[in-house]
């Protein structure tokens, strides 16, 4: 990640974090930065060390939205240099170019760690919508959000036509999408869209005491299976789709090395210090998530 401009990432103490870095643009959304935000996410998927990420954005804003620098034409992809259409850079879904609000939002979703975002002021069209896919949304006192597509003729992306009423309910989901209105951290909470509202100088430490939480005391393995089973049965038909996952899953981790650890760590009152690694163990237990169609 040495060549990154438009994101920082680093590793500390098995945690990574990622900050959007257009300071003087309020972080707004590019190509280039989908671009590095994707290959973030395959280096923490390729890498044991990580065990929990955290997102959050540089300077007075976490993400602005698309970048609007092109006026008029910004979503117009008529005319561009073929090879920097959507379509060529990022592959095609149902005949059509993939909306890169989409590519990254999918890719945080396909994650194998959790994802905390530490949402510090503006965070505005993909900039709001980015975060849906996360496991666990903080918002700082600052913080603004505002799900602006209809004020700007356009609708909705990154997905969060199914992220978003999974995650606040239809009702709230609509109300935001339709009048397209920006609002505060505490309308944010009372809607679901952010689990806590902190000051803004706490809203870091608090999303690292979480990731820590993850990254000391849980198994790897146990998490990544976790995570992608609670996304994937928020569409199962049945909770007996949910009662066969979970049947298995308990049946094959709780034969392995994890589960002894974990138990006899309980037991003899000490930190675990579980075996198993998330690149190569248990892989296939749970469908991919989310399915490509």
């Amino acid at each position: 990640m040495q060549d990154s401009t438009e994101i920082e990432y680093s590793i500390t103490d098995g945690i990574a974090t990622i900050v959007l870095d257009r300071p003087d643009r309020m972080n707004a959304f590019t190509g280039r930065m989908c671009d590095e935000l994707v290959a973030a996410c395959d280096a923490i998927d390729a890498d044991d060390a990580v065990r929990a990420l955290v997102v959050t954005g540089r300077g007075r804003a976490f993400c602005a939205g698309a970048d609007l620098g092109e006026g008029g034409s910004t979503f117009d992809d008529r005319g561009r240099d073929p090879a920097q259409t959507k379509a060529a850079r990022y592959g095609e879904v149902d005949g059509v170019g993939r909306d890169r609000g989409g590519v990254v939002a999918l890719r945080f979703a396909a994650l194998q760690v959790p994802v905390i975002g530490a949402i510090n002021g503006a965070a505005v069209g993909v900039g709001a919508t980015m975060t849906l896919p996360m496991d666990v949304r903080l918002a700082g006192a600052s913080a603004r959000f505002g799900f602006v597509f209809a004020r700007r003729g356009i609708v909705p992306e990154a997905a969060s036509s199914w992220f978003l009423p999974r995650v606040v309910g239809i009702s709230r989901a609509m109300e935001w999408a339709m009048t397209g209105r920006v609002f505060g951290a505490q309308e944010a909470l009372d809607g679901g869209l952010v689990s806590r509202v902190v000051g803004d100088d706490e809203l870091l430490d608090t999303a690292y005491g979480l990731a820590r939480e993850v990254a000391e005391n849980t198994s790897a393995v146990s998490v990544a299976v976790t995570r992608h089973m609670m996304w994937s049965m928020l569409s199962a038909a049945s909770p007996w789709e949910a009662h066969a996952l979970d049947s298995r899953a308990i049946v094959e981790l709780g034969r392995d090395a994890d589960a002894a650890e974990g138990v006899t760590a309980f037991l003899e009152k000490r930190p675990p210090r579980f075996p198993l690694r998330r690149t190569r163990d248990h892989t296939d237990l749970v469908p991919e998530w989310p399915r490509r169609p």
